[in-house]
């Protein structure tokens, strides 16, 4: 016998900060939650965000003469040891499965280090070495080419090796295998995990008149190998498949579903409609163009057919099609009367139900 549970509030869509958006940084924003359900996500996302995704890494490194990591190298100002820490921050991309590329083997990156006298003359004495100079041919992308090794002296010719695996978390040398290891091939630490920080707030959000709801805000910053948007949908993914096995035990359960507006709640669309003209930024003619027909609040502009808009005083084709790409930003459109026909909205009355919510959202904050 199924058992059916009331609705439960759930974000229709993620949003995403766009002014705070970086390639390694992005604020994500899901609204409403259930009370207790931010710091429910907030905790889980965190964990695996940070814990359990994967990316490559490289966990060993051979040059040509050098045996081990406790010895200088002729020729390089730094040791081997920290040759070897500067090799652990090199960051690789995986690049897509479908392209035949490797998953979980180990793949040998072997190039020749060249360095001419020219090179040295033309660096004051000096070459530093990048990333870029001693990857050859791989199936991963470089992320940081430009990234420091070593700084060379004199000149050289020695054969490079860096073996790149794909893992989870923090790996000491000590726990790498599945790759039989050549002489003088050195193990390092692999650092697999490519999200750097996750912070997480919860914060009251409204749901018609009850403000008891959780607001959950994401912050991600990863190094780049993947995206911040690639860290939460891999979370996500991550956190479903294993919610899977503890559905097996088939007990059935519904939920009430409760009809859907068409497009947003009534608060939502309300406060949309309540933002004035010069909230959106529109050029100045459009702008003027608005205020001398006596249209204060997007309410005002959306009721009016394409129509009746170029009727107005020096409005034109290129004014129209702003304002209609405004609108469309916010999911609104010109000549909405009929879709706000079941909020009790006309061209009639838009402004009098406009000024009775304002009143009515400032009575609820009082």
């Amino acid at each position: 016998m199924a058992v059916t549970y009331g609705k439960f509030e759930m974000p229709e869509t993620i949003e995403i900060d766009d002014e705070s958006k970086t390639e390694v940084f992005s604020k994500f924003i899901a609204e409403p939650l259930e009370r207790g359900y931010g710091h429910t996500f907030g905790t889980a996302f965190r964990r695996i965000m940070l814990n359990s995704l994967e990316a490559p890494a490289v966990v060993s490194v051979r040059i040509e003469g050098v045996p081990h990591e406790y010895m200088a190298v002729d020729g390089v100002i730094e040791d081997m040891t920290h040759i070897v820490l500067n090799i652990k921050g090199s960051l690789f991309r995986r690049l897509s499965v479908e392209e035949g590329l490797p998953t979980h083997e180990y793949a040998l990156v072997t190039n020749m280090l060249e360095i001419t006298q020219d090179m040295l003359e033309q660096g004051g004495g000096q070459y530093k070495v990048t990333l870029k100079d001693i990857v050859g041919v791989t199936d991963f992308e470089i992320v940081n080419p430009d990234h420091h090794i070593m700084t060379v002296t004199k000149p050289m010719t020695k054969r490079v090796d860096l073996r790149i695996g794909v893992g989870r978390g923090y790996v000491p040398s000590e726990r790498h295998s599945g790759f039989d290891k050549m002489v003088d091939e050195i193990v390092i630490d692999s650092i697999f995990s490519p999200v750097r920080l996750v912070n997480y707030y919860v914060e009251d959000t409204r749901v018609g008149k009850d403000t008891d709801f959780d607001k959950l805000i994401l912050e991600v910053t990863t190094d780049g190998r993947i995206s911040p948007q690639e860290a939460l949908t891999f979370a996500a993914q991550i956190c479903v498949e294993h919610m899977k096995a503890f559905d097996k035990m088939n007990i059935p359960l519904n939920f009430d579903q409760e009809e859907k507006e068409e497009n947003k709640s009534r608060d939502d669309i309300m406060k949309k409609l309540c933002k004035r003209i010069n909230e959106i930024e529109l050029s100045v003619r459009s702008a003027n163009c608005l205020t001398n027909a006596d249209i204060d609040t997007i309410g005002e502009l959306v009721v009016m057919p394409e129509s009746d808009m170029l009727r107005f005083r020096n409005f034109g084709k290129k004014s129209l099609t702003e304002i209609k790409n405004k609108l469309k930003e916010m999911k609104l459109s010109l000549g909405m009367e009929s879709e706000l026909a079941k909020y009790g909205i006309n061209k009639d009355n838009i402004k009098e139900v406009l000024e009775n919510y304002q009143k009515e959202m400032r009575s609820h904050e009082a």
